[in-house]
């Protein structure tokens, strides 16, 4: 017999299933990225925006919420800011948990927190 090159059906399974899996897990998992791209996005906008520098707590949280339905933001909701000033800087933080299901009892959780200040 000849020297026969290729896979077997059973290396051709399990690789399947190996990039079915990682194909599972990143489909599940990016969306939560891209949405705190856009939480950052919209914080940064809000606090960087010149007719909110003496704007009231209410008034920032009105405007981080039409950024926030612009962008598609639902994970954290404008009463769930922490609005402060930093030498006379507006700074907006957040904090929340995303829960992401995988299949049966198996879920994937992600901590995201963010500033609008410079030093992150």
């Amino acid at each position: 017999m000849k020297y026969q090159r290729g896979i077997s059906l059973n290396t051709l399974l399990l690789g399947g299933a190996a990039l079915a899996l990682v194909a599972l897990l990143a489909m599940k998992a990016i969306p939560p990225w891209i949405e705190y791209g856009n939480l950052v996005k919209a914080v940064k906008g809000t606090a960087g925006d010149a007719s909110l520098k003496t704007a009231t707590v209410t008034q920032v949280r009105a405007a981080f919420g039409r950024r926030a339905d612009m962008d598609d933001v639902k994970s954290v909701k404008p009463e769930d800011l922490e609005i402060t000033k930093e030498g006379g800087e507006l700074v907006i933080s957040f904090k929340y948990e995303s829960k992401v299901p995988l299949f049966s009892n198996v879920s994937l959780v992600f901590d995201f927190e963010g500033s609008s200040s410079a030093q992150q």
